[in-house]
């Protein structure tokens, strides 16, 4: 554990990536009866709900947070550096009753536990939410107000900017551009300083689009006048499912029939081999498609998608722009450095993020309490122990806080 002393005598943390559990109404409790069948909806499996798109089961999430067994905090971190395996955690992905764990799904419960972790404020991202808006499609329509429903609960459980330190952020979807304004609207009224779009192209009833075509402009515009951060954060990667499967298919992995270890083997390289190029490609296209240059002063934050593909993004960035006279009106590059945060994994190499990234686009962000994050928040300043206490600062508290407050 992390003590105050060996954290360069900085007190508190503003952490850029925590976390809620979703309770069984999250979804519902304000959904229009009208789509009470369509989009996410519950059904009972061996005694407890899970979520379910029509007769389809969700492909990863078994089901609400507060009736399933919750893993213990931090129990993948040695997984995730590629220093264990799952089986080697075991029971801890399935350890912890929710019930005895109230911070998880209570603001004051939380604020409590803020305190004792040494945590001043905190941007909370949904732990299922984030991985909805694809399952739902093509049912853009539901969709929409499923993730409409879902802010209302946020907002009425959590609240958008809790004692001016636990910021839930709202989850919006493009799919509508003016349902995309009224919701943001709505968002910023209730106090949203932060919110979240799925890290992919957009869902449209005519396809997908990148989030920068200018048909969603009237909504990147209210983002820019209401001065909000948009985050990207990491979720289930629905957006690139053709991509994937084309991966799987180009190397043969798609023709892995036996069951057990090497239908794994497959499915892992799979992954590895997709590993960052949505939220790469995500990237490069908000830039490519003049977002900041039609839009001077947005502010974009990418949580929980790592950092490594930062160096090679502003290289895509570099050739594109070298290779290209007048494709661009300010070099990509600055329009990246300018207009980007960036919160790495928590088992990534903050030092070597320090050398492509400045450190004032540098955001810390725990995960916390999921499996894959970090036991306590603070632990990350292992990460940052080789910073002047000055950058420690900036990285561990003042980036996020300004972005919050700015």
């Amino acid at each position: 554990m992390t003590t105050t002393a060996a954290a360069g005598g900085i007190d508190t943390v503003f952490d850029a990536d925590n976390h809620y559990w979703e309770p069984s109404d999250a979804f519902t409790r304000h959904r229009d009866p009208r789509f009470a069948d369509r989009g996410v909806v519950l059904r009972q499996v061996d005694g407890k709900p899970g979520y379910f798109f029509g007769e389809r089961a969700h492909p990863i999430i078994p089901g609400p947070g507060d009736v399933h067994l919750r893993p213990r905090p931090g129990a993948l971190y040695e997984y995730f550096q590629g220093k264990s395996s799952k089986a080697r955690v075991g029971d801890e992905l399935a350890c912890e009753e929710p019930a005895a764990h109230p911070e998880w799904f209570e603001r004051e419960a939380r604020l409590a536990c803020m305190d004792a972790q040494g945590v001043e404020g905190a941007w909370l991202f949904p732990s299922q939410g984030v991985c909805m808006e694809g399952p739902m499609q093509p049912d853009v329509e539901a969709s929409i107000e499923v993730l409409r429903a879902f802010n209302r609960w946020l907002e009425e459980d959590w609240g958008f900017a809790h004692r001016n330190r636990i910021f839930a952020v709202p989850f919006l979807t493009l799919s509508d551009v003016d349902q995309a304004v009224a919701e943001l609207e709505w968002c910023v009224g209730r106090g949203a300083r932060i919110v979240t779009i799925r890290n992919g192209p957009v869902f449209t009833p005519e396809g997908t689009r990148s989030p920068a075509d200018p048909v969603f402009d009237p909504f990147w515009a209210r983002v820019q006048e209401a001065g909000v951060v948009v985050t990207a954060h990491a979720g289930f990667e629905d957006g690139y499912t053709d991509v994937t499967s084309a991966v799987a298919r180009t190397w043969g992995l798609d023709t892995v029939q036996a069951e057990g270890d090497a239908a794994d083997g497959a499915a892992t390289l799979t992954a590895q081999l997709m590993k960052h190029r949505l939220i790469q490609d995500f990237a490069t296209v908000l830039v490519a498609h003049g977002l900041f240059e039609r839009f001077p002063r947005l502010r974009v934050a990418y949580i929980e998608n790592g950092a490594d593909w930062v160096r090679p993004l502003l290289h895509t960035l570099e050739m594109l722009h070298g290779q290209n006279p007048g494709m661009f009106d300010a070099h990509p590059v600055d329009q990246f450095l300018e207009h980007c945060w960036v919160a790495p994994f928590v088992e990534d190499d903050v030092e070597d993020l320090a050398r492509t990234l400045p450190v004032e686009r540098i955001l810390f962000g725990s995960d916390w309490p999921h499996a894959e994050g970090l036991p306590h928040p603070r632990d990350f300043f292992a990460k940052v122990s080789s910073f002047s206490a000055q950058d420690q600062r900036r990285i561990m508290v003042e980036n996020a806080r300004e972005l919050t407050f700015a």
